[in-house]
């Protein structure tokens, strides 16, 4: 797959539907990689140009060194559409890839179309838990938490159903760089979106699921009642909809960007 380089780290990305469509560019979860989004995808390209990449850190993108922000991921973003000479793109990202997505319509309005924030969160856990889970990455490594993350990412119906989507997701979040992992996570123990946004130029849809423990409704309607004309919708499943309800997913998507 192809790859955007800046002077400190690369990510690679994928494209994929009509290239004379609308772009739609999809950011992933905290410990995926852009293969996150394949169970979604066929449901978007007739009328989307889709664009995915890894988050840095992640997959196949490199690790720069350093601390990182927020509005380095979402300045990754950028860089990827840049790569493409894409001027403005709808952006939705989910989890991590949500906060990132809020970011980039914060600091890029100019080039943010329509904004969907997937199981996400203007502000998302504590300091005190992501500096415990990013130490713990750093001394144990990633399978010191695989089972207790993954576990959150599907409810246990569609785990049990269908093992070896569980096995995929576990497979590539044990393959990314436990320190690019932990950068993430500090990213977002100092992220807090929750007083800018109000500042949101973009259409904005929030997605939530009943069963997301991680990231209840509640967290979502703070987004939707916070940005200025923002929409609120529910997709079955738990933190990770775009797997576990595709065709759910895009449809709410495409309704929002339509």
């Amino acid at each position: 797959m192809p790859t955007a380089r800046t002077q400190t780290h690369a990510l690679r990305y994928a494209v994929d539907g009509p290239h004379d469509a609308p772009v739609l560019l999809l950011s992933g979860s905290l410990g995926s990689r852009l293969e996150l989004w394949d169970r979604v995808l066929p449901h978007l390209v007739a009328d989307r140009r889709v664009v995915r990449y890894d988050t840095r850190g992640h997959g196949h993108s490199t690790t720069p060194p350093g601390d990182w922000t927020i509005a380095d991921l979402a300045g990754d973003v950028a860089v990827v559409l840049d790569e493409l000479e894409v001027d403005r793109a709808d952006v939705a990202g989910i989890s991590l890839g949500g906060q990132t997505a809020l970011a980039f319509a914060l600091l890029h309005p100019d080039r943010t179309n329509r904004l969907v924030v997937a199981n996400s969160g203007a502000r998302l856990g504590t300091v005190e838990s992501w500096t415990e889970r990013a130490e713990t990455v750093r001394t144990r490594g990633l399978e010191a938490i695989a089972d207790a993350v993954i576990g959150g990412w599907l409810t246990p119906a569609f785990a049990a159903a269908h093992p070896e989507v569980r096995a995929e997701l576990r497979a590539d979040f044990l393959a990314n760089d436990p320190a690019g992992y932990a950068a993430c996570c500090m990213a977002l123990a100092h992220a807090d979106l929750r007083g800018r946004l109000g500042e949101v130029a973009a259409p904005t849809l929030a997605i939530a699921s009943p069963d997301d423990h991680g990231t209840a409704p509640d967290v979502l309607r703070v987004i939707a009642d916070g940005v200025p004309g923002a929409s609120y919708a529910e997709v079955p499943g738990a933190h990770l909809t775009c797997v576990e309800s595709p065709a759910e997913f895009a449809a709410a998507v495409l309704r929002h960007l339509a």
